[in-house]
């Protein structure tokens, strides 16, 4: 087994295993309701559903629009901090390593069916959906558009978009409560064609939902030039053989673009790499550059 299936395989253990420690509540499977312990409150790095039935803590997207859909405009310095937390040492890291809906995209795409690219049709501009998507459904929406009676707006990217929410938990959810089955409308319709859509394109496409609309993979993205964790290229080393892009699913120059606000840091281009010339940033200090 080559480099990269083995740190491949390696790093879906690791989603596995994040996605079994944050959401660990089986009783909540088993019962169908939600978790409110006092860890609901503390927000997870990734996009984990806060209505998972075994989510023990929150989603940092879902956190985000609860403090800027409040009536009176009190925002959290809690979850902009954790954001920036993260973003500022991992960046697009928990993209690749740390996400339960990047998991089931990774799973989809070796699913043996349909000739597997890269990338959809459009590529180069529908990188940009995510941002707006980050804007409009995330900021300015649940901010300024149907504040309710109790003062707080709709969480628009939550009710209206996010297939990862369908996925872990209304259908949970649904399967296990004959109420919400039968409470289920046509919102509930549209999610689960979105989720369905998302699921065949990532059969054919490698992460179209990360790629093209994902809000918490835009915010993290943003950081990923400057970020603690990030990819140098050693000049001397690389001979541009594109070996590295060639092995990304994310399909970046990566000896152009090391730090590209594409990049979820899975480290196949590492491990495709022949001169070793991908590193991971070091602090150099005084003596090593002497």
């Amino acid at each position: 087994m080559d480099k990269k299936k083995k740190g491949g395989i390696g790093r879906h253990w690791v989603q596995a295993a994040w996605f079994a420690i944050t959401n660990g509540y089986g009783t909540g499977f088993l019962e169908g309701h939600i978790y409110r312990g006092k860890t609901k409150t503390v927000c997870v790095p990734g996009l984990n559903c806060y209505s998972c039935p075994g989510a023990l803590g929150a989603c940092p997207i879902g956190s985000l629009q609860a403090v800027m859909d409040s009536g009176k405009f009190r925002i959290s310095c809690y979850v902009f901090g954790f954001l920036l937390l993260f973003g500022t040492l991992l960046g697009r890291f928990i993209c690749g390593w740390l996400c339960p809906f990047g998991l089931v995209q990774d799973l989809l795409h070796k699913v043996p069916l349909m000739k597997k690219k890269k990338n959809m049709p459009g590529h180069r501009k529908l990188i940009w959906i995510k941002y707006a998507v980050l804007i409009l459904f995330v900021l300015v929406l649940p901010a300024a558009v149907s504040v309710t009676v109790t003062g707080m707006g709709e969480p628009w990217f939550c009710k209206y978009i996010c297939p990862s929410g369908t996925l872990f938990g209304g259908l949970p959810l649904m399967a296990v409560d004959s109420g919400l089955r039968a409470a289920a409308g046509a919102l509930f319709g549209w999610k689960f064609f979105l989720l369905a859509a998302v699921v065949l394109l990532s059969v054919k496409y490698y992460r179209p939902f990360c790629k093209y609309v994902c809000p918490l993979g835009a915010v993290y993205g943003c950081f990923n030039p400057i970020a603690l964790y990030r990819f140098r290229i050693d000049r001397e080393r690389c001979v541009e053989c594109g070996a590295c892009q060639k092995a990304c699913g994310m399909d970046i120059p990566v000896w152009k673009t090391p730090n590209s606000m594409e990049c979820i840091r899975c480290g196949d281009c590492r491990s495709a790499c022949p001169t070793g010339a991908i590193r991971t940033l070091k602090i150099t200090t005084e003596k090593n550059r002497k």
